[in-house]
């Protein structure tokens, strides 16, 4: 199981972003996410991390492996940047330059969500 520390950590990377400019983005001081490494934080800095990474308190504490705050859409990064995975697989064509099937589409979205997730 993840720390909250690694977990922080794990996100800010998804997003392009180091540990530290995620401090200054929530107006911390440096080095109190690193605290997280020893100490426990309040559920009002956890609620915080949480909103600024729009995932639940749970999967910050480790309680659940699903970030999404429930009914959420999963949210993909690439280079930092957020994608629409959907409008992604939807641009796809065949081969043959023929329009993709509704399931083709789902199809290739899905390994493009399993490929950003592995990330």
């Amino acid at each position: 199981m993840f720390s909250t520390f690694e977990r922080i950590k794990e996100l800010a990377k998804k997003q392009g972003l180091s540990l530290n400019q995620v401090e200054e983005k929530l107006g911390y001081s440096k080095n109190t996410l690193y605290s997280l490494k020893r100490q426990k934080a309040s559920a009002e800095r956890l609620k915080e991390i949480a909103d600024f990474f729009n995932v639940s308190m749970d999967y910050l504490l480790g309680r659940t492996d699903n970030p999404n705050i429930a009914s959420d859409k999963e949210k993909f990064y690439f280079e930092g940047q957020e994608v629409d995975v959907e409008e992604l697989a939807s641009t796809a064509m065949r081969f043959n330059g023929k329009p993709l099937t509704d399931a083709d589409k789902k199809a290739i979205q899905n390994i493009i969500e399993i490929y950003l997730r592995k990330q």
